[in-house]
């Protein structure tokens, strides 16, 4: 029996308030990582790193990012059950391509003649990122958008688990780079998104229908 996506979709919604006592299993929490891995990107680029944090210490690490004008998002870091931060690369090198196909080849990906089809992927990654790179120089934003392509499977994906979810672009990026020295490690963080279960009594949000612009207007059928 299929799970109706669909559905999930309109039962989402970004959680206000957690309930700081219930915990997410250990098994919801290895599936999650695995909604993280298993994201389509552009020519499987997966340009990505993820910050899982599950414990008291690394949550408050985390919370180092919702200070001053982002004190709003520090209570739900702290109450979640856990908290993701979505991290871009910053830099896609030669040797990074090579490690790219490497991998593909060790998963079995090249099965006839595996020499031109090794060949025939370093060719399209060099065009997708020369493209970025040298023509429309936005090479960033494009591996931006593969970690948001990442993110928006990962949010449904979580509710289809049974999880609440909210996703924060209200975070101090440098402060978070500086406390886990990302672009050192040649990445900047994105986004984080808090996960757990909701609180039923401080969470407004569960409480009111959601509101999107109609079918109508939003898409053209021809």
């Amino acid at each position: 029996m299929h799970t109706d996506i669909s559905e999930i979709a309109k039962q989402r919604h970004t959680a206000k308030a957690y309930d700081a006592n219930k915990p997410i299993s250990a098994d919801i929490l290895a599936k999650l990582k695995e909604l993280l891995r298993f994201s389509p990107s552009s020519v499987n680029s997966q340009p990505w790193h993820f910050i899982v944090a599950s414990t008291p210490e690394g949550k408050q690490r985390v919370a180092t990012a919702a200070q001053g004008d982002y004190g709003y998002n520090q209570k739900n870091i702290l109450d979640a059950s856990a908290v993701v931060v979505f991290c871009s690369k910053l830099d896609i090198d030669e040797a990074y391509i090579q490690h790219l196909v490497a991998t593909e080849e060790k998963d079995g990906r090249f099965v006839r003649d595996p020499e031109a089809q090794r060949a025939r992927q370093i060719a399209v990654r060099h065009q997708f990122i020369n493209l970025h790179k040298h023509d429309l120089r936005d090479v960033q934003h494009w591996m931006d958008k593969q970690v948001y392509l990442n993110l928006g499977q990962f949010l449904l994906g979580a509710a289809a688990l049974g999880l609440d979810a909210t996703p924060m672009e209200g975070i101090d990026v440098k402060a978070l780079d500086s406390e886990f020295d990302l672009r050192q490690r040649g990445y900047t963080s994105l986004v984080a998104v808090c996960l757990g279960y909701h609180h039923p009594e401080n969470d407004y949000n569960a409480r009111l229908p959601k509101s999107r612009l109609p079918i109508a207007e939003i898409l053209t059928e021809i």
